[in-house]
């Protein structure tokens, strides 16, 4: 039992793992860009930044970072596209301590469906980057700003002059007075929603602001048409006639609906303003006015809102520890180690020694460093370690000894502080073998001895 019970508390326990760090931040966001996806209000997110915090040399400190609307705030679209755009969102978070650096999670989320003017923009779910641990230390993690971009697509999206379910109301085309408009129409008049507006009244006029790079007048041609004046960004661009064809003959048509009767196109990507006005007494139709995209002249931070921490700054300290090393290959030392002795024809006036706990790299130690980081830190700027070298006074004389201290980190009950551990392999078994011998050698003794006096007394007890 002794034995068992010996082997039960020498076994190793393994150490737990570190819990991983998980910090809740909230941030308010505001329009940086000249045409933003923050325009009308601050956009508020609730974020939650977690990462591991059992580091090694070797591995990565891997961030990630979850990203939700916090309350009714929304970002929405700067303007009409097709689908395919795309939100993409970068965090920084700044490293200090061992080593300094910014690490910069990165997400993105691609819109499938196409866009309209101040429709709710989606996050992305979450925003990652692993940074690689090369050397040891404490470092500081701490959150910092977060911008988000919104990147648009390539194509024509249609501003059609609907009902509020193809566009919502207050978002889409300015009419003035004079407009009527005209519903459900046969799909064979090729009407973009089955729908447009129509006028007999000189001067009336509809207009849309848009972002883009282009943009298309959409109607129908018309035998009973007249001319139309088209304007843009406050200047008159040209006119057309929906009741001539493309090279100025009449046609015999009747609201043949979906032709491009004007387009201009290599704009600059921003905001935009097209207005047509009605130059005759003749009609006028308007079915839609079509905007063009070319994402390759979109500034990158064109639509950039920029997120501010709003809640209380945190930041988590944690260790990144060396990795394990291979085991100590060399042949412990037995017994008590003979002291140093200074030659007396040359006395050292003084002697650097190693401070406890650091490793000797000449050769001459077989201990083992099993310390963190943090035990053998001392101090850090910027990306340097330094730990100091402590020197002893001069010896006392010419043949004083000189006594290291102790490299293992508690000196083993009723032994000399010789800087010495144990010897493993010298286990007590034979001595515990031998005392076990000799207990029950000596209880068989003393049965046999009994039974002797008793057939000596005539088997009485």
């Amino acid at each position: 039992m002794g034995l068992t019970a010996a082997a039960c508390v020498l076994l190793p326990t393994a150490p737990a793992s570190a819990a991983p760090a998980d910090l809740v931040i909230d941030y308010e966001c505001s329009g940086t860009g000249p045409s933003s996806i923050a325009k009308y209000a601050p956009v508020r997110l609730r974020t939650r930044l977690t990462f591991a915090t059992d580091l090694v040399v070797g591995g990565a400190l891997d961030l990630k970072w979850s990203l939700a609307y916090k309350d009714a705030s929304r970002f929405t679209s700067p303007g009409y596209y097709v689908g395919g755009s795309v939100m993409n969102i970068m965090g920084n978070v700044q490293i200090a301590g061992a080593w300094q650096n910014i690490l910069q999670p990165t997400g993105a989320t691609t819109i499938a469906q196409g866009l309209q003017l101040d429709k709710e923009l989606p996050l992305p779910a979450g925003i990652s980057d692993p940074g690689l641990l090369n050397k040891p230390g404490v470092i500081k993690i701490e959150p910092k700003d977060i911008v988000v971009d919104f990147a648009p697509p390539n194509g024509e999206a249609n501003v059609n002059d609907g009902n509020d379910i193809d566009n919502p109301r207050g978002h889409v085309i300015t009419y003035g007075p004079g407009w009527t408009p005209f519903d459900d129409r046969p799909r064979s008049e090729n009407h973009i929603h089955n729908d447009y507006h129509e006028t007999s009244s000189q001067y009336a006029w509809a207009e849309l602001k848009f972002v883009g790079t282009g943009v298309q007048y959409v109607g129908p041609r018309d035998h009973e048409g007249g001319p139309v004046e088209i304007e843009l960004d406050g200047g008159v661009r040209g006119s057309v006639d929906p009741s001539k064809n493309a090279v100025g003959d009449p046609v015999n048509e009747v609201h043949n609906g979906g032709h491009t009767l004007w387009e201009l196109n290599g704009l600059p990507y921003g905001e935009h303003k097209i207005k047509i006005t009605n130059a005759s007494t003749r009609k006028a139709w308007l079915d839609a006015f079509r905007v063009i995209t070319n994402k390759d002249a979109v500034p990158t931070d064109f639509h950039r809102a920029t997120c501010k921490i709003v809640s209380n700054p945190v930041s988590i300290e944690v260790t990144v520890k060396d990795r394990p090393g291979p085991s100590p290959t060399g042949t412990p030392t037995t017994g008590q180690p003979s002291p140093s002795v200074t030659p007396t024809q040359s006395p050292s006036p003084s002697t650097s020694t190693s401070q406890p706990n650091q490793n000797n790299n000449n050769g001459n130690n077989n201990h083992h460093d099993d310390r963190t980081v943090a035990d053998r830190l001392v101090s850090v700027h910027g990306n340097t370690t330094s730990t100091p070298t402590a020197t002893t006074k001069p010896s006392a004389g010419p043949t004083a000894t000189n006594y290291v201290a102790a490299q293992v980190k508690k000196t083993p009950f009723g032994g000399v502080p010789s800087g010495e551990a144990p010897v493993a392999s010298q286990q007590p078994y034979a001595l515990l073998a031998g005392g076990s011998v000799l207990l029950l050698g000596s209880a068989a003794g003393g049965v046999l001895m009994r039974r002797r006096r008793a057939a000596h007394a005539g088997n009485r007890r």
